[in-house]
């Protein structure tokens, strides 16, 4: 785990080096730490989205609601 608790510090930082990337490239450790925490944001980014999706509810026209259906295991 980093030392960036928020997923907006964690991509502050993805930014920060992406940027110093294009400027004129990353030390093997900052390549490292970017590797790591795009990894902690997509975990964190896909529970998330997850949460949301499992309390989404679909209405019928007749007005009855029905629980969004899971396409899959896929993840």
């Amino acid at each position: 785990m980093s030392k960036y608790q928020t997923q907006e510090e964690r991509l502050v930082r993805i930014n920060e080096l992406a940027k110093k990337e294009r400027e004129g490239g990353l030390t093997p450790e900052e390549t490292a730490e970017r590797a790591e925490l795009r990894e902690e944001y997509r975990v964190a980014f896909r529970a998330a989205f997850r949460g949301i999706l499992d309390n989404t509810y679909i209405q019928q026209p007749d007005g009855s609601r029905e629980k969004l259906k899971s396409k899959g295991p896929k993840q």
